[in-house]
């Protein structure tokens, strides 16, 4: 009896420490270059999509492996001048991507187009196709994911200047499906860009929906004045 507990108890010795050694190795390895297999459009592009101008920004995972729980945001280093009259250098805004599957727990098994909404809200609202080059500004990009294998957390980032952001451009279309209903990713059109019609300030762009707006309503002229109209007289006859 005392060798069988002897026996029971080395067996589960052994498997303890082997569970043990697997969740530290797993904890304490990393994945080489996994950074690098993620990579982002070398120009963000300004054009509309949904009927909204929007900045576009192209971003595709080069493993199997995927990502888990990622989550893609920005952040807009410029210098600033507050009300008081402080000048801030570096000051940081937040920019909010949105992918149309959503922005939390980002699915890459194809490349990727997450677009900004340049709304009243955007630091963009001001710029317009011929004032961009003139701002001094460079975007962060930055996803933070988590290794399918290891667990490990992954962030990567990239960054746009204004010479980097051409407006008045869209992606060319990456994805394809064959005729046996595979679908293909053909990676040299991930950077390419097609020129588009595109509204030159997004100012302009909200101005005129809300210009057709109001022509749809119609207006009241408040200087308009009814005056009765007496009624003719039923006999046509000219007296002479």
């Amino acid at each position: 009896m005392a060798i069988f507990l002897l026996v029971i108890q080395s067996i589960l010795g052994v498997i303890i420490n082997s569970f043990m050694c697997g969740a530290i190795l797993a904890k304490i390895s990393r994945p080489k270059k996994r950074a690098k297999t993620i990579t982002f459009s070398k120009n963000a592009v300004i054009s509309k999509r949904g009927g909204k101008l929007c900045l576009l920004i192209r971003v595709a995972n080069l493993r199997k492996s995927l990502l888990i729980g990622g989550h893609i945001y920005g952040k807009l280093l410029k210098t600033t001048v507050t009300p008081e009259g402080e000048t801030i250098i570096l000051d940081q805004v937040n920019i909010d991507f949105r992918v149309d599957a959503g922005n939390e727990n980002l699915f890459f098994v194809s490349p990727l187009t997450i677009y900004h909404v340049i709304d009243k809200n955007s630091p963009f609202y001001e710029m317009s196709a011929e004032t961009l080059l003139q701002h001094d500004f460079e975007l962060v990009v930055f996803l933070d994911g988590t290794v399918e294998a290891t667990s490990a957390t992954c962030q990567v980032r990239t960054s746009y200047i204004p010479e980097e952001v051409l407006w008045g451009y869209r992606f060319a279309p990456i994805v394809s499906k064959t005729k046996e209903g595979k679908y293909r990713v053909d990676f040299s059109n991930f950077g390419k860009t097609v020129e588009v019609e595109t509204p030159h300030c997004a100012f302009c762009m909200h101005n005129k929906k809300d210009a057709q707006a109001k022509l749809n309503q119609g207006y009241d002229n408040l200087a308009f004045v009814v005056s009765e109209i007496p009624e003719a007289p039923e006999n046509n006859e000219t007296k002479m």
